[in-house]
């Protein structure tokens, strides 16, 4: 969840990939992976689809007790607001949802009045 997400987990971002244009997304959900490489699609798991992921530089290690990377991947559920606009997330977000506008490297970005649902549709 993105108030679980400490900026110093995120600290060797150096980008992120987005395999969909978020600027069409009132919200993205964040999530820190273990990823076995500091860059690359990682393989995917969840229900919903894969938007995007973070790549981190050289100088982050990976854990000593695994050998794998955190990384950031962002994601949407089915039942999210792109796909169902009148659904369950009409108004709010969930909790580790955040506007992607926000979002830079190296820091976990925020939820706006867009992301909460509280702006006018176009």
């Amino acid at each position: 969840m993105s108030s679980l997400i400490d900026d110093d987990e995120i600290v060797h971002e150096v980008g992120f990939v987005w395999l969909e244009d978020p600027s069409g997304l009132d919200y993205v959900r964040q999530s820190l992976d273990r990823l076995p490489t500091r860059r690359g699609r990682p393989a995917y798991h969840r229900d919903g689809r894969m938007v995007g992921y973070a790549q981190l530089g050289q100088g982050a290690r990976p854990s000593r007790s695994s050998g794998t990377f955190r990384r950031r991947v962002f994601w949407l559920l089915p039942h999210d607001r792109d796909t169902d606009p009148d659904g369950l997330y009409v108004t709010g977000a969930p909790a580790e949802a955040v506007d992607p506008r926000t979002l830079t490297p190296g820091s976990k970005g925020r939820k706006t009045e867009r992301s909460e649902g509280r702006l006018p549709r176009p």
